[in-house]
């Protein structure tokens, strides 16, 4: 018996086709290649923090970022509110 998934007509995006060669290989390769994938993944996102990271330091060593704690950002927040109420006013 097809399932739903077999009885929709086939796109052929790059995606699909992608998805075709690995359902074509055998198990043990496509847990190999979801393991390589991720382990991938992982690492493109960790350079991708400690790009953020960098940018960040700039961002305060060039003065255009504060350094503080969650109190001083509430506090911030809250000065830059009623900044803004009483310039309305």
């Amino acid at each position: 018996m097809e399932s739903r998934l077999s009885m929709r007509p086939r796109a052929f995006t790059p995606f699909q086709k992608a998805i075709d060669v690995i359902e074509e290989l055998p198990l043990e390769d496509q847990e190999t290649l979801i393991d390589l994938i991720h382990h991938r993944l992982v690492e493109r996102r960790r350079a991708e923090i400690a790009r953020h990271a960098v940018e960040t330091l700039q961002s305060v060593r060039e003065g255009q970022a504060q350094v503080g704690d969650f109190a001083d950002l509430r506090r911030d927040l809250l000065d830059q509110i009623l900044d803004e109420t009483q310039t309305e006013q």
